[in-house]
């Protein structure tokens, strides 16, 4: 009950089909996925920028005793 029967994956291709129209598929695929590569390359840039602010924070300095002492922002 939790996954989907190829039957349904049939159902809904049809009904996409029925909805969109065969000329519009195409160009829909091509902007989901133009979309989806600007959405990765943004994810991507975000963790970069993170860890480069990351790297350029100082590490929590240790004392004597080898505990670590938090460092006020």
């Amino acid at each position: 009950m939790g996954s989907l029967s190829p039957w349904h994956w049939a159902i809904l291709a049809v009904v996409v089909v029925l909805l969109f129209g065969a000329k519009k598929l195409p160009d829909a695929a091509r902007s989901l996925g133009k979309s989806m590569r600007i959405f990765k390359s943004e994810l991507r840039e975000m963790q970069t920028e993170n860890k480069a602010e990351a790297s350029a924070l100082d590490p929590p300095s240790t004392t004597e005793q080898g505990h670590t002492e938090a460092r006020p922002a």
